[in-house]
């Protein structure tokens, strides 16, 4: 059984010199805090339009499993569970794992985290309406696998959302030359541009596993109001993009 094809392990040890400040705002994830609001209301939104589910319900995501790799400290994972979400949550560092158990236990959250990799999950043939892999992809080993996998986890009809940087000079400039060494947003050495992915590859390797692409939706940051934005076709840093499985 393949449990660790897609894991960079070099990625695994960098991410977890830090994985214990996963709940601190102003800690080394201050970024994906601040990124959180605008991820999590790109996924309900995507999941209400595609589950055909009432935006107006308290949990709209009821009897909905949810699958969601590289779940770092539980960021995610926590509040679609809250939204009524079985969350399943699987990081291949195991002080994130720990950081992101013991916050949900406090919080008194049914989250199931996991230490390891996604491929034990696809392997045990647990598949599931909707799987998440945030600021995952450009972190892997083999980016044709991973996808491959998602193909695996995703349930027929279900839906696969992914969030990364594009690999254009924009991104070299904006997302390591400002994020990493001007702003000190993450530590620098965090992100290896090369394995940054074109909207036009990963509509390509989706379509290969199995998937019909159904949005690609960029991000951009306003440094006036200091938060991040949906911005439909600025994909040229940041995206979102969602796909859902062939039934």
């Amino acid at each position: 059984m393949n449990t660790a094809g897609t894991i960079d392990k070099a990625e695994i040890r960098r991410f977890s010199q830090i994985a214990d400040r996963w709940w601190d705002p102003e800690g080394p994830h201050g970024p994906l805090h601040r990124l959180n609001p605008l991820r999590l209301d790109y996924i309900r939104g995507q999941a209400i339009r595609h589950f055909k589910r009432d935006p107006a319900a308290l949990t709209p995501f009821a009897g909905l499993s949810v699958l969601d790799i590289g779940c770092g400290g539980g960021l995610v994972a926590e509040p679609l569970a809250r939204l009524g979400a079985h969350v399943t949550a699987v990081d291949a560092d195991p002080v994130a794992i720990e950081a992101a158990r013991d916050h949900a236990r406090l919080r008194g959250l049914a989250v199931d985290y996991r230490h390891g990799a996604a491929e034990a999950l696809a392997d045990e043939g647990r598949r599931f309406d909707l799987v998440l892999a945030l600021e995952v992809v450009e972190h892997v080993a083999d980016r044709g696998a991973f996808l491959a996998m998602l193909g695996r986890l995703v349930a027929p009809s279900g839906l696969a959302i992914m969030s990364t940087l594009n690999r254009t000079w924009k991104s070299l400039a904006l997302g390591i030359g400002v994020a990493e060494h001007l702003l000190r947003w993450v530590e620098p050495g965090t992100h290896d541009w090369r394995k940054f992915v074109r909207p036009s590859e990963l509509a390509r390797g989706l379509r290969a596993a199995g998937f019909d692409m159904v949005d690609m939706t960029g991000m951009v940051f306003d440094p006036l109001k200091g938060e991040f934005r949906l911005a439909k076709e600025r994909l040229a840093v940041n995206y979102f993009a969602t796909a859902s499985r062939t039934a």
